[in-house]
Formats: C-alpha cells, sequence, structure tokens
C-alpha cells in the first residue's frame, strides 16, 4: 500500500479488524472500539478475565518505517494509561487488574497476516 492517508486509514483498519478476530479467538471479551475523548483515542478495550485490557494495535505492510513495536514508545503508554482511567471513570467500571497491550499486524502479500500479541506493555 502506498502512503496516502487513505490507504494508511484502510490498512489500519484492516489491522485493528485482525486483532480484534485474534483477541476474541484467544478468550477475550471486547467492551469498546475505536473509543475516543480529548485526550485521544483508544484502539480496542477488552475483559481479560478480571483483568482491564486497552490495546494499541499498530499494522505494517513492510518495515521500512519500523517495526510495530518501535511506534510505542513511554509517550504512547503514558498516553493509553491515562486514557484508560477516562473510559473506567465515563463508564463507571471499577476494574482489579488494568494491563496495556500491544497487538503488531504485519500484513503479508499473500496469505494471512502475522500477528503478535504483546502483553502488559
Amino acid at each position: 500500500m502506498s502512503s496516502t492517508a487513505p490507504a494508511r486509514i484502510a490498512l489500519g483498519n484492516y489491522g485493528e479488524s485482525v486483532a480484534e478476530r485474534y483477541l476474541v479467538e484467544a478468550g477475550m471479551t471486547v467492551l469498546d472500539r475505536n473509543w475516543r475523548c480529548g485526550q485521544g483515542e483508544i484502539d480496542l478495550i477488552l475483559r481479560d478475565a478480571d483483568t482491564f485490557v486497552v490495546c494499541e494495535v499498530k499494522t505494517r505492510s513492510h518495515d521500512g518505517c519500523g517495526t510495530p513495536h518501535e511506534a510505542v514508545d513511554t509517550t504512547t503508554l503514558d498516553r493509553l494509561k491515562r486514557l484508560a482511567m477516562a473510559w473506567l471513570d465515563e463508564h463507571d467500571v471499577r476494574a482489579p487488574g488494568i494491563r496495556v497491550d500491544l497487538v503488531a499486524v504485519m500484513q503479508s502479500p499473500r496469505g494471512a497476516a502475522l500477528v503478535e500479541h504483546v502483553r502488559g506493555l
């Protein structure tokens, strides 16, 4: 895919769908997708048993701009933690445990995407 905005949006939507399907098949329950507030956006919000999970999805069609893992830094993690608290507040949910995960999706030119789930960043 090219680096045009519509292509990036389509790639991101593809990756989020792949990640959601992967996590549901792993036994998680989706609570929300693409939740936004004034502070930013959370790609996926899930429940994994008793744990509340905020999941950042990073999708790439190649590693020319870096790996999905390299795109998540301490600033991103801090923002996701603040967003998690805002979501919990807005939905009046009390979570016994909160975790931030990454799902890295590498689109394959042929066949299924490669998916890596990193728990507890």
